[in-house]
């Protein structure tokens, strides 16, 4: 679905919530296989002191949250994408906070995305802002994905970061998409917009060109000591409905449950599945907030009958 409109959207989220349900279902059923499930893992490669003042993030150097720097090896990486490979995860993402990558940082970041290739494993990352230079060398070095959200809509993404514009953020995803990497890109439910900021973002996303094959839906973690600690949550129907709204216009995306699923009842994400959700983080860490139990995880796809898409 291309060149969708605000209201077209609009009018999708005022649906009864059992007709929106079944479009979306009804649509993802036409493109996807029925009963599958893509399993992935992020692992964060270097953690804390970012320059960025993103309101929800803890690893942000403005913010008042006490956060232990790190940096990991090639190796444990190597070890790291052989356990994922074992527990049937398809698609294994490395992430480092920081507004881009450092020239003395690439080499070695290269070498992590062949050792994941070598394990027969999509690989994915999340590096912050690129240049087009940056993005051929990653794509040169076997990359498949590279994530870049744009987090809300144009207006209310003031409210919520001012060291980085919402044109950077597009700009990084033009030089990903010259480069010829696939796109990862969505953005976070729940940080105090409203529902027309919500509108906003989905027909960002969707009228991305090409629309992104990778959408990860993310709802807020409101982590103590960040701007957005104590923000109210989102009401779960409106979520849900957010996630059958990205299925029906990005038809052909992988739509993932994403941050914060941690904190949803089994029954709120297995109504996401059903509104079209067809990736989750397998995973006990998503870069530094806690995920759900694994073996809880693998308990619940085996009850649904979701199997690990290949």
């Amino acid at each position: 679905m291309k060149n969708i409109d605000k209201q077209a959207i609009e009018k999708l989220f005022d649906l009864p919530f059992l007709d929106l349900i079944y479009q979306a279902q009804t649509i993802h059923r036409d493109n996807f296989p029925k009963n599958e499930i893509e399993l992935a893992k992020i692992l964060s490669i270097k953690t804390g002191g970012c320059p960025e003042d993103c309101g929800y993030c803890t690893q942000s150097s403005h913010h008042k949250v006490k956060i232990q720097k790190e940096s990991l090896s090639l190796e444990q990486v190597k070890e790291s994408a052989k356990i994922a490979k074992n527990k049937g995860i398809k698609r294994f993402c490395i992430g480092a906070s920081g507004s881009r990558p450092h020239k003395r940082e690439l080499p070695e970041i290269k070498e992590m995305i062949k050792a994941i290739k070598d394990e027969g494993l999509e690989a994915c990352a999340t590096l912050g802002m690129l240049t087009h230079d940056q993005a051929i060398e990653l794509k040169e070095a076997g990359l498949d994905f590279y994530n870049h959200n744009l987090d809300t809509s144009p207006e209310f993404y003031p409210n919520i970061i001012t060291t980085r514009t919402y044109q950077d953020r597009l700009d990084t995803i033009d030089n990903v998409n010259k480069a010829g990497l696939n796109i990862c890109c969505g953005g976070i439910i729940g940080m105090g917009e409203s529902r027309k900021d919500r509108i906003g973002l989905m027909f960002q996303i969707a009228n991305l060109s090409p629309q992104p094959k990778s959408v990860p839906i993310n709802r807020l973690i409101a982590f103590a000591n960040t701007p957005l600690a104590g923000t109210k949550a989102i009401d779960d129907l409106e979520f849900i409905r957010t996630i059958a709204i990205a299925r029906i216009i990005l038809p052909y995306s992988m739509v993932r449950l994403s941050a914060g699923r941690a904190e949803l009842s089994e029954s709120t994400q297995i109504l996401c599945f059903i509104a079209g959700a067809n990736s989750i983080w397998l995973d006990e860490k998503l870069l530094v907030a806690d995920n759900r139990d694994i073996a809880l995880d693998l308990a619940m796809l085996e009850k649904l009958g979701l199997k690990s898409a290949t």
